[in-house]
């Protein structure tokens, strides 16, 4: 049973930077594809980024230019490197594992993790 531990999150300025982690345990991720969703507050989920089992990645349009994916296998971590920051960025921030990046179907990800809150402010 794969389980998905994030990491990583908290309270930064604007412009600021955070890299959030997605640990697994259980089964190795370079058999999934790993996605990065959030949610905000009175807002639905949506797909910021993806990894897929190439090591191919997809980015939503808010974040292109801003946010990296990218694995380790060896220590099964998946992270998101979040730059320039932005009050709007502020959501609780989960990771999922998939076999494929269906970053537009949160549904379709059997696995998830607990979720870690980025909150951009001044």
């Amino acid at each position: 049973q794969l389980k998905l531990v994030e990491s990583g999150g908290g309270l930064v300025q604007p412009g600021g930077s955070l890299r959030l982690s997605c640990a697994a345990s259980g089964v190795t991720l370079d058999v999934y594809a790993i996605a990065w969703f959030r949610q905000a507050p009175g807002k639905e989920r949506e797909g910021v980024s993806c990894i897929n089992r190439r090591g191919s990645t997809y980015y939503a349009d808010p974040v292109k230019g801003r946010f990296t994916i990218s694995r380790d296998n060896a220590k099964n971590t998946v992270y998101l490197q979040m730059n320039s920051l932005k009050p709007e960025d502020t959501a609780v921030y989960y990771c999922a594992a998939a076999p494929w990046c269906y970053v537009s179907e949160p549904g379709r990800f059997a696995y998830w993790g607990q979720g870690t809150q980025v909150t951009v402010s001044s």
